[in-house]
């Protein structure tokens, strides 16, 4: 070799050291990455964008042994998934049942893409244990709420190993199923199918719980967390007689000759098919005609989260308030109608009738079961429990028509007589039962629209001569002494460019208040064409309410001046006062609700004689509810819950 070659061959040994290194390099990344893509969708990042996965253990039990196999389970997914857990950022969370929270962190997981495997034992009736109860009623409520999106738990992954025994017959393992049903509504995806097995045949069970944990890690350990590969239109629940939301047109055309009466007896109107469909939704039915249903605000309340907007406008305590009606039936099929018209429709009481004091005593005794079985639920706050258990309010606001019922004031007046005060809400039908109300605390009408054309296109009623009907019921509203509300929800698209229209229906009732709500979306259905397009924000509310007070003040023909009052953002709601009740330059929209109980006693003993006015019962509106406080309506002594935790304050 010349002295040249040798030179050369030395100036080369870095530049192939480099390449060298170049390539261990490479390769070595290439490595690393293939290992991390296992659980970030077979893309190349960096390990700190591939967020953690939990897969939460959650177990109910009676008697300890699903708590047994929720620790057998952990122990057994520990060791299998070992690679997972060191290279994946995968841990494995075990919690009983009740100490996990499902308002707050059930949407977040499915966000996050977690995994939730229950182990579940069945109680008494086909029930869940004492310390699932909460989950399960809230999940059922979720899921058959029609407010909420049915797609809201879409390719959330879990997984149930349902403990029973099948000498318990159509009971068994009840509860697994149902909580099964419930995940399946809101288009959760089970990564293997639901186990349900007889803890009494002690063999079988222990090889059924081995092979169910051998699928579920096989299952688990399958591109590393990622599901993926999971076809959703196969865990899709089928529309069946079970599951599938009934409008009441389908449930009586089943049977065409089912007429209202029957060999001369008057019919129920809560038919079995009926009864079985509102059961579902969480309503405890009454008698042939009635219903009462636990308010979300006040579960809200009792666990410190909040009141409605009742509560900011009107000072209602929502933790002691009744939601109920004595009559399921309506005459008008809104378009928003938040039951997707499950109630029964008609013009008059064609149906078979029910003494008040059934309807009251059913109503309050229903109400205290649901009210008790909050007992011991995470987050209640017992002083709240307690207050609870006496109502106070009642909102005659559930669904179909309250006014219907041909003993209303009967019903009213037992309320009353219990120191219960009453919200009466009316789809302005039937003006002579306005007329011939006694005095109600508060009484609302609901006015959807200003022009007849909107109001048929929105509300869809029954008369042929709806539209004078409605302005009657506006003008007998007038004529009413004591505390009256326009109810006004804003629907875009449909009712917002219509402030004339009105202006001249408020005219003619001259309310006390009047409440602006924007629409909630309850999902759709047969009869529901409305989206989440025609929600308006609350600053569209907002200025529609403004806009619509420049409107009423300008015009000379108007015999009252209005003033914007409080809002409640949480609920999309504003309320517009009379400025009778702005005394010293400060709002008096809450109610004395003791002074109300004086004066509607003081009503009944002189047979209606003794009259008295909204301004008899009035007690001055908190800074905190007040339009433009910094709250905007929300009790500052309870803490407001987000969904979106980007807005937890």
């Amino acid at each position: 070799m010349t002295y040249n070659q040798w030179l050369t061959s030395i100036q080369l040994i870095p530049l192939s050291i480099g390449l060298l290194v170049t390539i261990i390099t490479f390769l070595t990344i290439k490595w690393l990455n293939k290992r991390h893509n296992k659980t970030c969708n077979d893309r190349i990042i960096s390990a700190t964008d591939c967020q953690t996965k939990t897969c939460r253990i959650l177990y109910a039990t009676q008697s300890g042994t699903s708590k047994r196999l929720s620790h057998e389970l952990k122990t057994f997914l520990t060791n299998q998934l070992q690679e997972d857990i060191l290279d994946n950022n995968i841990q494995i969370n075990l919690k009983r049942i009740d100490d996990y929270e499902p308002e707050d962190n059930l949407l977040l997981d499915a966000k996050n893409k977690n995994v939730l495997i229950l182990i579940i034992s069945t109680y008494s009736g086909g029930t869940s244990t004492s310390d699932g109860h909460w989950f399960c009623q809230w999940l059922q409520d979720f899921a058959n709420d029609f407010r909420v999106d049915k797609s809201s738990l879409k390719g959330f992954n879990y997984a149930i190993f349902g403990i029973g025994d099948k000498a318990y017959g159509q009971d068994f393992c009840l509860i697994s199923k149902n909580i099964d049903q419930w995940f399946r509504q809101l288009e959760a995806i089970p990564i293997v199918p639901i186990q349900l097995s007889d803890v009494s045949d002690s063999d079988a069970f222990n090889s059924q719980y081995t092979q169910w944990m051998s699928r579920l890690s096989t299952k688990l350990a399958t591109k590393s967390f990622m599901f993926d590969e999971y076809d959703l239109e196969d865990n899709k629940v089928e529309d069946s007689s079970d599951t599938k939301l009934l409008d009441i047109e389908d449930i009586m055309t089943k049977k065409s000759n089912d007429n209202s009466v029957q060999n001369g007896v008057k019919k129920d109107m809560i038919t079995t098919e009926l009864r079985k469909e509102l059961t579902k939704q969480g309503y405890r039915l009454i008698g042939t005609h009635s219903g009462v249903k636990l308010c979300r605000w006040t579960k809200a309340m009792l666990r410190g989260r909040g009141g409605c907007y009742k509560h900011s406008f009107y000072g209602i305590e929502s933790h002691r308030c009744m939601e109920t009606t004595p009559s399921l039936a309506c005459a008008n099929k809104c378009v928003f109608c938040w039951r997707h018209h499950t109630n029964p429709v008609g013009t008059e009481w064609k149906w078979s009738l029910d003494d008040p004091k059934i309807i009251f005593e059913g109503a309050l005794s229903n109400h205290y079961q649901m009210i008790n079985e909050f007992k011991g639920v995470p987050g209640v706050l017992d002083h709240r429990l307690n207050e609870a258990m006496q109502v106070r309010h009642c909102a005659l606001s559930l669904v179909g028509e309250p006014i219907m019922y041909p003993h209303i004031n009967s019903f009213v007046g037992m309320l009353h007589n219990k120191h219960i005060s009453t919200f009466l809400v009316t789809n302005a039908q039937f003006p002579d039962a306005i007329k011939n109300l006694d005095p109600v605390t508060q009484l609302y009408v609901s006015v959807d629209a200003s022009s007849k054309q909107s109001l048929k296109s929105i509300d869809r009623p029954l008369f042929r001569d709806f539209w004078e009907r409605f302005k009657d019921c506006l003008t007998a509203l007038s004529l009413k002494g004591q505390r009256t509300v326009y109810r006004l929800t804003l629907v875009k698209s449909w009712n917002v460019d219509e402030l004339e229209g009105y202006a001249y229906l408020i005219g003619l009732g001259n309310p006390d208040f009047i409440e602006i709500k924007g629409v909630t979306y309850c999902g759709t259905g047969k009869d529901n064409q409305l989206t989440m397009a025609n929600v308006p924000f609350h600053e569209e509310v907002l200025n529609f309410s403004y806009d619509l007070l420049k409107h009423l003040n300008d015009k000379s023909d108007l015999k009252v001046k209005y003033g914007m009052a409080c809002e409640h953002n949480h609920s999309n709601c504003v309320l517009i006062a009379n400025t009778k009740f702005l005394i010293n330059n400060r709002w008096h929209t809450w109610i004395d609700y003791n002074a109300f109980d004086r004066l509607i006693q003081e009503y009944y003993e002189s047979n209606g004689t003794k009259t008295f006015s909204s301004l008899d019962y009035i007690e001055m509106t908190p800074d905190w509810a007040v339009i433009g406080s910094q709250e905007r309506g929300f009790d500052p002594n309870d803490t407001r819950f987000y969904r979106n935790r980007k807005n937890k304050l």
